[in-house]
């Protein structure tokens, strides 16, 4: 019987790294399920939660992945996974929000709080700051139907509040 893990892996980003990753997987017989990659700073970071086949253990599966030549400075992780390798409907993104400007200390915090009084969920975050110096915020939210123009709303007056552009996409 297959099992579910979660795999994680910090290295340095590089070209062809997720194919690496994923195909080295795929030869393995593992099934890949929600997966994220981001590039964070120099760095590259690969998270997903994938089916096992039941002969694959988390050890062996930790060793061939170490023996991907592009995971030679890697930091690689896989535990066994206990919650339900299946999102509920708050995990459906129905906005992306993208908050633009100069970078102030607390925005993230001040924003994602916003979220909680309308029941809304992050379902993605992810932020940079440009070479040029711009901030860029982005938020892919799950925000329950009866809440999402209040909740909207709240979130484009509070970027403006703080002088920073707010464009908002439904999906």
């Amino acid at each position: 019987m297959s099992h579910i893990a979660l795999v994680s892996i910090f290295c340095p980003d590089r070209t062809g790294l997720v194919a690496a990753i994923a195909g080295r997987m795929f030869d393995l017989g593992v099934n890949l399920g929600d997966t994220t990659f981001a590039i964070l700073g120099s760095g590259a970071k690969f998270t997903t939660i994938s089916e096992l086949p039941a002969d694959l253990h988390k050890d062996a599966l930790t060793a061939e992945l170490a023996s991907v030549p592009e995971l030679s400075d890697a930091e690689i992780s896989v535990t066994e996974f206990g919650l339900d390798p299946i999102q509920d409907p708050t995990g459906k993104i129905t906005h992306h929000i993208t908050v633009r400007g100069g970078d102030q200390p607390g925005l993230i915090a001040r924003l994602c709080e916003l979220f909680i009084e309308y029941n809304a969920n992050i379902v993605r975050l992810s932020s940079e700051k440009t070479p040029d110096g711009t901030y860029i915020l982005r938020i892919s939210v799950f925000i329950p139907t009866g809440s999402a123009d209040a909740c909207l709303a709240t979130v484009a007056n509070t970027a403006e509040g703080l002088q920073l552009s707010c464009d908002i996409e439904a999906r």
